[in-house]
């Protein structure tokens, strides 16, 4: 079995700061690129930035500047550190890692079981 879980969520006032944590535990042999995504009510959920095994970063024009990802491949975790958030960054936020179990050969997407974030202005 594979897991990812988010941590770190909550109510911020504007032009706060949060850290967001996901660890992937369990059978796993490998794992790949590991972004962050959020649903905001109504919307659909959208990319907010992913990082590669390698450490290479993507980043939306929403996020860019005020939110960085980043890594510890050693704990299988990956972080979302958003500064100057804003109330439209409102939302509930999921981690995606793409990961290889030991019981297969085959890579799939897992995804956490998301963490909200409120922005209050």
């Amino acid at each position: 079995q594979v897991q990812v879980v988010e941590s770190g969520g909550g109510l911020v006032q504007a032009g706060g700061s949060l850290r967001l944590s996901c660890a992937a535990s369990g059978m796993i042999r490998s794992i790949n690129d590991m972004g962050w995504y959020r649903q905001a009510p109504g919307k659909q959920r959208e990319l907010v930035a992913r990082i590669t095994g390698g450490g290479n970063t993507n980043y939306t024009d929403s996020s860019k500047g005020r939110f960085t990802i980043s890594r510890d491949n050693a704990k299988n975790t990956v972080y979302l550190q958003m500064n100057s958030l804003k109330p439209e960054d409102t939302a509930v936020y999921y981690c995606n890692a793409e990961i290889t179990s030991i019981y297969s050969t085959v890579r799939r997407a897992y995804w956490g079981q998301g963490t909200q974030v409120t922005v209050s202005s």
